[in-house]
């Protein structure tokens, strides 16, 4: 058996292992509890925005926006009223975002939807077929190009307006949050991601980048660059694409897992350590 069926196999079985069972672990969950799509989308917006720091912070942070949201945030987003929204959340505080860059981000979500009918439909403009580190500039350069409806000072949206946090660049930084968004919206609805936007290839996603993706990436020999960027982003998912071609992430959720749930050890050969096994069994 080739190097390449030996990873895919253990891969495969990571897979099987790290299904559904484990989405209380993921904000993946917060967008699975609604059933229509265009609640999905918002919901799914503001998690993966807010998806960074602990699990626990994460989840409480989640737990007190889905409160104020109700049943249907689509519908809350596109009629919102930014300041009297500002009364329920202006206290609100993950880690350095406030209430307000919350509000302000579901304030563009209601844009997209009251101008293109949804958020989808809006980041279609924005898709450029094969270049994702282009469709994300893209679509960050229009959704802050929107009316911050008085969030902040000035007609124009400040230079160090939290908002665009959740706006990150590929130029700067592996745009980790929004490309997890990309992959809940895109890759068929397999009981974890929920494939609401057919117009976007699977092939043409890249993975989000986080410290534990980029620790394995390294483990495995997928990358060797010394800064957790676009590129390294890019790079591991060419690796990845030796697999599938057609779903090259469909090994995000599984390997995350890993390191969230810590059963990925830091120093390597550890005992019972599946992907340190793996590895072994790699000529």
């Amino acid at each position: 058996m080739t190097d390449l069926a030996v990873l895919r196999e253990g891969l495969e079985e990571l897979r099987r292992h790290y299904d559904a069972r484990y989405l209380g672990s993921d904000p993946l969950a917060f967008p699975r509890r609604f059933t229509r799509s265009d609640d999905r989308e918002v919901v799914g917006l503001v998690a993966s925005a807010l998806a960074y720091g602990n699990v626990k912070t994460i989840a409480n942070s989640m737990e007190r926006i889905l409160s104020w949201m109700g049943s249907r945030p689509a519908e809350l987003a596109r009629t919102l009223e930014p300041k009297e929204a500002l009364g329920s959340l202006g206290r609100f505080q993950h880690r350095w975002s406030q209430g307000r860059d919350v509000v302000c981000l579901v304030h563009f979500a209601g844009q997209m939807i009251q101008s293109h009918g949804s958020v989808g439909r809006f980041f279609e403009e924005s898709f450029v077929e094969n270049d994702m580190a282009a469709s994300l500039m893209r679509f960050s350069e229009r959704a802050l190009a929107l009316d911050h409806g008085g969030l902040y000072r000035g007609r124009r949206l400040p230079a160090k307006a939290g908002i665009r946090f959740f706006f990150t660049s590929p130029r700067t930084g592996a745009c980790k949050r929004m490309n997890m968004f990309l992959r809940w919206m895109v890759r068929a609805d397999d009981g974890l991601d929920l494939g609401i936007w057919p117009f976007i290839p699977a092939s043409n996603l890249v993975i989000p980048l986080d410290t534990h993706i980029y620790r394995i990436g390294h483990f495995l020999g997928w990358s060797r660059r010394k800064t957790p960027g676009f590129r390294t982003a890019l790079e591991i998912t060419e690796r990845l694409r030796q697999l599938d071609p057609n779903d090259p992430i469909k090994y995000d959720f599984a390997l995350s897992r890993m390191g969230i749930l810590e059963n990925c050890p830091r120093h390597q050969n550890a005992r019972n350590c599946e992907l340190c096994n793996l590895k072994k069994r790699l000529s």
